[in-house]
C-alpha cells in the first residue's frame, strides 16, 4: 500500500480528519515553543552583570554564578525566582532553592524547573544530583502536561512523570543514582497535527540538549541516561546528534519513530510491546508527517529490551514489569 495511503488511513483511524491530514493546515508548521520567563526585571537589575538568560550557554551561566559569593546567588535566586529556574547551568542547589519560591510549598520535593504558564513545565530531581554518579532524565509524551505531572493522565499514576521517576530510582535502588522528571517541553495533545508533526519534538529536543549541556556543566562527571516514552522518544531521537559524550545510554519505549536525521555514539535500547497500539502506526516519514522506522527494527541496531508482561502503552515503567528490571540494569551498569 502506498506510504501516503497508509498514512491516511492511519490518520483517519486516529481521529484525524483526511483533508486536514494531507492539506495545507498539517503541512504548516507551528509555534512551538514554552513560553520563556519574563526576564524584564532580571534585565533591569545591576547584580545580573548582563548575563543574558535568552543567549547564555550553560556554561556562561555557569561562569557568572561561580564569580559570586553564596549570599549574592541565594539572592538573585530569591529576586528572580522564575529566571534562575529556568538557567541550564546554574548550580543545582540554586535552582531548587528559586522553586521552591515558586511554588511555595512546605514539601521535600526538589525542582530544577517549574513554571505553571501554559501547559507548564516541571523538572523533579529524584535523588542526589549534585553527587550523583549517574543521572537517568525521563522525557515523557504527548498529553503530559503540569496538571498531570503527579496524578497522570487520566488520573492514571503509571502515566505521572513525577511517580515514574520514583518507580525507576527505587528500582536501580543506589545511592549514586539521580533521576529526572524532565517535562521542558510542551507535548502535543491527543492524536492531532502536533502528534504526526515534530515541531513539538524540535523545540523540545533544542531544550533537551541545553538542559543536558548544564548537567554535564555542573556535574561534568556522571553519566547521562536518557529514558523516552512515546512521543519523548522523537524529541530524544531529535536531540541525540547534539549530545555530548556524557550521554552513555539511551532508551526509548513505546516509540512512534526517532525523527529525521538520528544519530547517536550512545548505546540504543529499545522497547514496543506487542499488546502496545503504538505497533499500529506506520514506520515511515513524509512530507514531514510521520516519525521514521521503529526502533526495535532493524533500522538502528537497538538492542532489545525484554516486555513480556508489559500491558499496553503506558505499563513500561511500571513496578515489576521485566522491561523496568531490565532499564534498571542499564542504569546500574552505565
Amino acid at each position: 500500500m502506498p506510504v501516503v495511503k497508509t498514512l491516511t488511513l492511519t490518520l483517519t483511524a486516529l481521529g484525524v480528519p483526511v483533508l486536514s491530514a494531507l492539506g495545507a493546515p498539517l503541512l504548516t508548521a507551528e509555534e512551538a515553543t514554552l513560553p520563556a520567563p519574563d526576564t524584564a526585571g532580571w534585565r533591569a537589575d545591576a547584580a545580573t552583570l548582563g548575563l543574558d538568560p535568552a543567549t547564555a550557554s550553560p556554561r556562561e551561566v555557569a561562569e557568572f554564578f561561580a564569580a559570586l559569593n553564596p549570599a549574592q546567588r541565594t539572592a538573585l535566586a530569591l529576586r528572580h525566582p522564575e529566571v534562575v529556574a529556568a538557567l541550564d547551568g546554574a548550580p543545582a542547589s540554586l535552582r531548587f532553592t528559586a522553586t521552591s519560591a515558586l511554588r511555595r510549598s512546605a514539601d521535600q520535593r526538589t525542582f530544577l524547573a517549574y513554571d505553571p504558564a501554559g501547559d507548564g513545565r516541571a523538572v523533579e530531581v529524584v535523588g542526589d544530583l549534585v553527587n550523583a554518579r549517574r543521572i537517568v532524565v525521563i522525557v515523557p509524551g504527548s498529553d503530559t502536561t503540569l496538571a498531570d505531572f503527579d496524578r497522570g493522565l487520566g488520573g492514571v499514576a503509571r502515566r505521572a512523570p513525577a511517580v515514574q521517576a520514583r518507580t525507576v530510582a527505587d528500582a536501580v535502588d543506589d545511592p549514586g543514582t539521580a533521576v529526572v522528571a524532565w517535562l521542558g517541553y510542551d507535548p502535543p495533545e491527543g492524536f492531532g497535527k502536533a502528534a504526526v508533526r515534530e515541531d513539538r519534538a524540535e523545540a523540545g529536543a533544542a531544550a533537551l540538549t541545553k538542559f543536558v549541556e548544564g548537567l554535564a556543566v555542573t556535574n561534568p562527571a556522571a553519566k547521562v541516561i536518557l529514558v523516552g516514552h512515546s512521543y519523548g522518544t522523537v524529541v530524544i531521537g531529535l536531540a541525540a546528534p547534539h549530545l555530548g559524550p556524557t550521554v552513555t545510554d539511551i532508551a526509548v519505549l513505546a516509540s512512534p519513530g526517532l525523527g529525521d536525521g538520528f544519530h547517536t555514539t550512545a548505546r540504543l535500547w529499545a522497547a514496543r510491546a506487542d499488546s502496545d497500539w503504538i505497533g499500529w502506526i506506520p514506520g515511515i516519514r513524509v512530507a514531514g508527517l510521520g516519525h521514521g522506522a521503529d526502533p526495535t527494527g532493524d533500522a538502528y541496531g537497538a538492542r532489545l529490551l525484554p516486555t513480556g508482561n508489559v500491558d499496553g502503552h503506558d505499563g513500561y515503567l511500571v513496578p515489576g514489569s521485566l522491561t523496568l528490571v531490565a532499564l534498571a540494569e542499564v542504569i546500574r551498569n552505565a
